[in-house]
């Protein structure tokens, strides 16, 4: 139990603390039952609003062990509310189990110990819990709103566990209790993209087809279609319910006007073992510092890799906003007087886009992390070159396009490799001809998959390699094998690895088979650095260009393909004539590093060319 000597509590006398004889009588006031429910609530809540959650919490416990209120469940319940906010979900828990103690049937302090369970790790304790509300709220003031929260925080945890079957039962059971849930049909959809499980949009109780579309998030609409103009719809909905309105006056004006060096900010979560961290170190690296200055706005993991030591070496100024809310984050970069704000998350899991909302530098744009338009109010252009983004696109987009003239995507000409593994340490054949996907398997498509299928079994003596990445996914894809006669045997998985043995394995593989119409991004990357040819699709999104661009600019069009039936001819007659394969090939490693794909200082100094024309043409307006 606290004490008044607690020393997590502001000393007495300190400008943080009420005059302590007023903190002590409220105090000896609650310890003697003398205080009225009506005053504890007022008292505690004036003490959590002027910042002194600890005191309030104090003043709960000491109310609660003095009084034989029939009210006690409600003071635990406020109690345990404000010891969560300040991060003691053993003491949250223990004040939510006195609160069922004084009012077993209290299901609203059941859902919230369920969530201090969960914060302390203890998954199974934090389900049952929410098991127990979903068969009991019964009567009670809310009861629907209580079992809908307790059915999807159910899901929710279980799909952060990665057990996805259990998960989506609970989704299925929430969208049967109440169908207008946007939310939980953004979680259902997406859930069935990652396990393979198709049609991605099967109806649920009174949930139509026409709903589960609307309710796609903008990163499933990428793998979910080809279609631009749902694309821009996914996006524009997201931002309509999610985002808040930009800022009237823009943070950025007021400040001093800006000369010297033309200061680069960097805005994401994920400078780190991620995707975006592995594509950009090298950029950062190489900006001309005579003319730039580099700056990252970051609330990335700390994961303690060489990766992220290498991140933040890199730039000149390294600004943590992890702990600060949009405003002040916001605020902070406007005061680094920053020209140009590169946003490298877009809307993708963890983005915090109401910072760009508030305009914290006069031009702001979007690279990379979304690769496609994000609908953002404050982000001005996207980083495009002119095959991943041609005119017929425009329309769709919110975005100006912001040219490079050759390919778009940086890379990293430091990547570690691993030894070369043998097809055996794999489990692969030594004399087949190997296709491979190691993409996510959520950007599979049934089309693509039935296409993937039809190749096999056209190709007699060839496998496909992909990842395995859960054993929903692997069960789907193998029954989808059967139902087109081809051999199980013949689907081959890879674990995840560690990025050195990643890149070592695609030499094992004679083609790779992309995905559409989400493309891969750094996967297609770092497969041509290591000199397997990708076979692609390019259709009529941004994302579903990617490889095109990579393909072009490595120096091998003639793999890009711009219909189904003329990749799925075209893997076909490359599977069959391994030697066609083995000269594109040679090609790669002879060729490939030294081509404008890998030219990064080229890339680098003609995206600085672009943010220098953009920020001496605001600079001078």
């Amino acid at each position: 139990m606290n004490n008044p000597t607690d020393p997590r509590l502001p000393p007495a006398g300190s400008a943080a603390m009420p005059p302590q004889t007023a903190l002590e009588r409220d105090i000896a006031l609650a310890r003697s039952g003398g205080m009225q429910l009506s005053d504890l609530l007022a008292s505690a809540e004036r003490l959590n609003q002027t910042g002194l959650a600890e005191a309030s919490a104090r003043l709960y416990e000491h109310w609660i062990a003095g009084t034989d209120s029939p009210h006690r469940h409600i003071a635990c319940f406020n109690w345990g509310t404000v010891l969560g906010a300040l991060s003691r979900p053993q003491d949250a828990e223990r004040a939510y189990r006195q609160a069922l103690q004084f009012k077993p049937d209290f299901q609203q302090a059941r859902v919230n110990l369920g969530h201090q369970l969960e914060q302390q790790g203890r998954v199974e304790d934090a389900l049952a819990e929410w098991k127990q509300v979903i068969g009991e709220t019964g009567a009670v003031p809310g009861a629907l709103d209580l079992r809908l929260h307790a059915i999807n925080n159910s899901a929710r945890l279980l799909e952060v566990q990665r057990r996805y079957d259990e998960s989506e039962v609970f989704l299925r059971q929430s969208l049967r209790v109440k169908p207008t849930q946007p939310d939980v049909i953004q979680h259902y959809v997406h859930l069935r993209q990652k396990q393979c499980k198709w049609p991605q949009y099967e109806p649920v109780g009174e949930v139509t087809v026409n709903q589960l579309v609307v309710g796609t998030s903008p990163l499933a609409m990428l793998s979910a279609t080809d279609d631009p103009a749902l694309q821009l719809m996914a996006a524009q909905r997201f931002v309509h319910e999610r985002v808040p309105k930009a800022a009237d006056v823009p943070y950025h004006q007021g400040r001093p006007a800006r000369t010297g060096r033309i200061r680069i900010g960097y805005l994401s979560g994920d400078l780190c073992m991620h995707a975006v961290g592995l594509l950009t170190a090298e950029l950062f690296e190489l900006h001309d510092r005579s003319r730039f200055e580099v700056f990252a706005f970051c609330w990335s993991r700390e994961d303690g890799t060489p990766l992220r030591a290498r991140l933040r070496a890199a730039m000149d100024h390294f600004v943590p906003l992890a702990g600060l809310d949009d405003d002040t984050a916001a605020r902070r970069i406007a005061d680094c007087g920053i020209d140009i704000l590169i946003d490298l998350q877009g809307l993708t899991n963890g983005a915090r886009p109401a910072i760009l909302g508030k305009r914290p530098a006069p031009i702001q744009a979007s690279y990379l992390g979304f690769p496609g338009t994000t609908g953002l109010p404050g982000v001005d252009w996207i980083i495009a070159d002119p095959f991943v983004m041609p005119p017929e696109l425009l329309p769709y987009c919110t975005e100006k396009p912001l040219y490079v003239p050759h390919c778009y995507q940086v890379s990293d000409r430091q990547r570690e490799v691993a030894r070369a593994p043998a097809r055996a340490d794999y489990g692969l054949p030594g004399d087949k001809f190997v296709f491979c996907s190691f993409n996510n398997n959520f950007k599979f498509t049934d089309a693509l998959f039935r296409t993937w299928m039809r190749v096999l079994a056209q190709v007699d003596n060839s496998v496909l390699w992909l990842l395995a990445d859960n054993e929903w996914c692997r069960e789907n894809l193998l029954a989808e094998a059967d139902a087109h006669g081809v051999a199980r045997d013949r689907l081959v998985f890879a674990p995840r690895v560690a990025p050195p043995e990643y890149l070592a394995r695609f030499q094992l593989a004679d083609l790779f088979l992309d995905t559409f119409p989400y493309n891969g991004g750094t996967t297609a990357s770092d497969a041509l650095w290591m000199g397997l040819p990708i076979l692609t699709l390019s259709g009529r999104t941004y994302i579903s260009r990617m490889a095109g661009s990579l393909l072009t600019n490595v120096g091998l069009p003639d793999l890009v393909t711009f219909d189904m039936p003329s990749y799925e001819r075209l893997a076909v007659q490359l599977g069959q004539n391994p030697m066609r394969v083995a000269s594109h090939k040679r090609y790669l490693a002879e060729h490939g590093r030294q081509s404008r794909l890998f030219d990064v200082p080229a890339l680098v100094r003609d995206l600085e060319t672009a943010f220098e024309r953009l920020a001496v043409a605001h600079r001078a307006a």
